[in-house]
């Protein structure tokens, strides 16, 4: 079976490079041109065919494999399971920004602790080099995208297909919600903690091998962001309050006018 005929993608555009391969082949499922049970090209020709890394494609893989839509095979391949409607990439899921950093910080303080104990130093470097990168005053969407880099790679480096898809549909469900992208972005921006520090001593926890650090650490960098989203709720219920009451005062005093 010949592969599909997919769009054009640009390899810049690394964000979502590997969400638009995962598009473009679940629409070849969709559109019949891969039945239930054909086995996908392999990794490297896939690879070839979209002009992108083989740690991309298989990114790709493990989000189609999260939706249900194939299936990988110790020692022999990815089959496809059935077919199903493509995920709307523009399709919005609102999530309430405190039960996703709540999830986070269930999800991601483990994987943080796993990997602890098997971080090889190419893992290291590469969480180092966020950090740093964090640390360069970037615009609040690269900030937002070095953050989901970060995070995202504590997971993909533990190894487990099933902690990196986990890991990777919590960012998914943020990128669709724009409330909870927005409410994130006013939280951290009037939060009151160190953004660039709690991630650098996460990694720290990390290369000093101690799960159940590196685990308080991403505990802690978690528990500051539903610290400040709490703060927000609190001015926001505030605000709203006080306009409230400044409405009520212009109509009492219209009425003693009369």
């Amino acid at each position: 079976m010949q592969s599909p005929d997919i769009m054009q993608i640009d390899p810049q555009d690394t964000q979502k490079l590997y969400r638009k391969i995962a598009l473009a082949i679940a629409a070849a499922i969709v559109e019949g041109r891969y039945a239930p049970g054909d086995k996908l090209p392999s990794e490297r020709e896939l690879a070839d065919e979209f002009g992108v890394s083989r740690p991309t494609i298989r990114d790709a893989m493990i989000a189609l494999e999260f939706q249900g839509l194939v299936e990988a095979r110790q020692g022999s391949g990815v089959y496809v399971n059935a077919s199903a409607p493509v995920p709307e990439d523009t399709a919005e899921l609102e999530v309430d920004a405190l039960e996703w950093t709540e999830a986070r910080r269930l999800f991601e303080g483990e994987a943080c602790a796993l990997l602890a104990a098997i971080a090889r130093e190419e893992h290291l470097s590469l969480l180092d080099r966020l950090a740093n990168e964090m640390a360069g005053d970037p615009s609040h969407e690269a900030i937002e995208r070095l953050e989901q880099e970060f995070h995202r790679a504590i997971a993909f480096a533990t190894g487990n297909a099933a902690i990196a898809a986990a890991v990777e549909e919590l960012w998914v469900m943020r990128q669709q919600s724009p409330l909870c992208t927005a409410t994130l972005r006013r939280a951290r921006i009037g939060g009151g903690g160190n953004f660039v520090s709690e991630h650098r001593k996460i990694v720290a926890a990390l290369r000093d091998r101690d799960p159940k650090a590196a685990r308080r650490a991403i505990h802690a960098h978690l528990a500051q962001a539903i610290d400040d989203l709490l703060a927000l709720a609190e001015a926001d219920a505030l605000k709203q309050t006080r306009q409230k009451m400044a409405e009520e005062r212009r109509a009492r005093a219209r009425r003693t006018e009369i």
